[in-house]
């Protein structure tokens, strides 16, 4: 079985301006976030992103855009020699569209765990709101909840 480090993104691997972020312009990773995602990758975690992105159902911005925003953020990890294993999204929002794949559900997580064979006891989940702690804590995974924007690689260097 594998460890996973989860993570939300927006407020934790890009910087949230407190509302969407709907343009590959204003997708801009914070500074420690791809050091962090090394040195997790480095301790052996598989690094997923779960984030909920309601945008897409408001019709703020489409897939096409996110994927635009993913690809950007895996580009530099690979530049630094590793990669994000897998981006889940959840492009629903309770105003437009319910679905259990939105945090607090579960239903990313749970997809996630059974594609990469995790270790649910063995991970992590970082996200700057409650909501992404209540879903790690459905699936049995720790969470941990930061200030929005914060210094990842400060939560990171405390993991096994």
């Amino acid at each position: 079985m594998q460890k996973a480090l989860f993570l939300d993104r927006d407020g934790v691997i890009n910087h949230d301006p407190g509302d969407y972020t709907m343009r590959l312009e204003e997708f801009v990773i914070l500074p420690t976030v791809v050091p962090a995602l090394k040195l997790a990758h480095d301790k052996g975690y598989k690094i997923i992103i779960i984030t909920n992105q309601g945008g897409i159902a408001k019709g703020l911005y489409d897939h096409q855009e996110v994927h635009r925003m993913h690809d950007k953020l895996q580009a530099a990890c690979r530049a630094e020699g590793f990669e994000i294993t897998h981006f889940y999204y959840s492009p629903h929002h309770p105003d437009y569209s319910k679905s259990l794949t939105r945090k607090p559900g579960s239903l990313l997580m749970e997809r996630a765990i059974a594609r990469y064979k995790i270790d649910a006891s063995l991970s992590i989940m970082i996200g700057d709101k409650s909501r992404d702690i209540e879903c790690a804590a459905a699936v049995g995974v720790k969470g941990i909840q930061i200030p929005t924007n914060d210094d990842l690689i400060t939560y990171v260097s405390t993991l096994n």
